[in-house]
């Protein structure tokens, strides 16, 4: 399983590339692929899959029932966007445009460890969003996810 920890501020040059971060490539399997998939995140960010973590996702999504509405629905959600990426020879990922636009990156951006995928964001957007959660709000929401984790 592939996990990342880490948060590392990089840049968007003019053609919408950025370099992926030593950190980050050293956290992936040594057998990993080049290959990776992005999509919309559930916030106004992206996320970026390794192959090798989109795969088991996919298959997921697939078994799903076609004839609910609601996996339909939920299928186009999840999967607008949802675009497959490869390293250039440099080790730079190209943003498509459509996903740029949607998280509303410039410049600046921050990519963020979740788990077995990577969070993109706006660097701005990204601190605006942890300056208006208090470390109270924090506690509480840490206290309810993982005791639903530990009960399960």
């Amino acid at each position: 399983m592939i996990g990342f920890l880490g948060e590392y501020e990089v840049t968007l040059d003019a053609k919408g590339r950025f370099l992926l971060p030593v950190g980050f490539k050293k956290q992936l399997p040594e057998n990993a692929s080049s290959q990776f998939v992005i999509n919309r995140g559930m916030e106004k960010c992206l996320s970026l899959y390794p192959i090798q973590s989109w795969e088991p996702i996919f298959s997921d999504i697939s078994k799903l029932n076609d004839f609910d509405p609601k996996v339909r629905e939920f299928r186009r959600s999840f999967l607008n966007g949802a675009t497959q990426l490869e390293l250039d020879s440099a080790g730079r990922l190209l943003i498509p445009k459509n996903l740029a636009e949607y998280a509303g990156l410039e410049k600046d951006i921050v990519l963020v460890s979740a788990v077995n995928k990577i969070e993109i964001w706006d660097t701005s957007k990204y601190k605006q969003f942890f300056e208006s959660f208090s470390p109270e709000d924090f506690s509480k929401l840490a206290n309810e996810v993982m005791n639903k984790a530990n009960t399960n």
